[in-house]
């Protein structure tokens, strides 16, 4: 990898880790919230977020297959272990901060502003890194992440004065508008860091294994598949299915230093994509099905994703069931 692929490396993986911390907060953000115009464009923008992410993770992909350079891998990993450790604390704080729960969400859209003001800096500086390297697809991509950005940007600035003036209706005219204890904000912030701590947890192991790697090179041994130099290609084939995203990846990076057999890396080229969300391949059964609840687009990106893989019977049952009472 050149140099100038490794500094655009290292942006990318900046801004990843700022998405995936991004996500948590916006999930405990919107259990305080009540219905309306505010809480509406935060929903939308957990997808729009969602979706940033693994636009980033698909680009880095791409640029830093796992025969490239190991160590920025495990900066990555452990730049997106301290985003989501920081939003795991950041959590709790977002339910206690303020008196009223119209002063929770004022406060809340005030840090709003200060991460999309980030994640505009962000991409304004990956896509004029990109520009500078002749780097046009990764330049495309920030311009329009950020531009996603900029809209909410946008959009929160100009809902702070109908929160601020919820606020004062709440405790200065003694008239509030909800009891935030009614939104459900106290179950989703303890999910959502049980869910975070278990996701940091991954992170931080999983730097450690780029970091081992970048000082030798894959051995048999550290395979996901027994006996692996003993079989065949077609033996090889019909283990994969049951391989995570990471463990591919090794297989792959393996196959093609000693013996490169293109019937392996072909299986392993059709089975290697995008998982439905980061951390997916991690997950159990039971976490998938209750992160994937009543969102048919999870549901419908699931069942595509478990077909070309796992093919997980608990797993399509369940995302089965979610689209068919859709």
């Amino acid at each position: 990898m050149s140099q100038s692929e490794q500094k655009i490396v290292q942006y990318l993986n900046e801004a990843h880790a700022t998405e995936v911390g991004l996500v948590r907060v916006l999930q405990s953000q919107i259990a305080m919230t009540p219905r309306g115009s505010y809480r509406t464009g935060l929903e939308k923008h957990l997808r729009e977020t969602e979706a940033h992410a693994e636009r980033v993770k698909a680009r880095l992909a791409e640029l830093a297959p796992t025969s490239g350079n190991p160590l920025l891998a495990g900066i990555g990993f452990m730049e997106s272990a301290l985003s989501q450790t920081l939003a795991f604390w950041k959590t709790p704080i977002d339910l206690l901060r303020g008196a009223s729960g119209e002063e929770k969400v004022l406060k809340n859209a005030k840090d709003a502003c200060a991460t999309e003001a980030l994640e505009i800096a962000t991409y304004t500086a990956l896509e004029h890194l990109a520009k500078a390297v002749g780097d046009d697809t990764t330049a495309e991509l920030a311009a329009a992440i950020r531009a996603d950005e900029q809209r909410m940007f946008d959009f929160v600035e100009a809902e702070l004065p109908k929160l601020a003036r919820a606020v004062v209706r709440a405790e200065v005219d003694g008239r509030p508008s909800y009891d935030v204890t009614e939104t459900g904000a106290a179950d989703a912030v303890r999910e959502t860091a049980t869910e975070t701590r278990r996701v940091a947890r991954r992170a931080t192991a999983a730097a450690k294994r780029p970091a081992r790697q970048a000082r030798k090179a894959p051995v048999a041994d550290e395979l996901p598949i027994a006996r692996y130099d003993e079989l065949t290609a077609d033996e090889i084939g019909g283990k994969l299915a049951e391989l995570s995203q990471a463990e591919l990846a090794k297989v792959d990076a393996y196959e093609r230093k000693h013996d490169n057999r293109s019937t392996v890396l072909t299986r392993v080229t059709a089975l290697r994509g995008d998982e439905p969300w980061a951390g997916y391949d991690e997950l159990t059964v039971d976490e998938i099905r209750a992160a994937v609840g009543d969102d048919d687009e999870r549901a419908s990106a699931v069942r595509s994703y478990e077909r070309a893989h796992k093919n997980r019977a608990g797993v399509l049952t369940a995302v089965e069931r979610e689209l068919a009472g859709a």
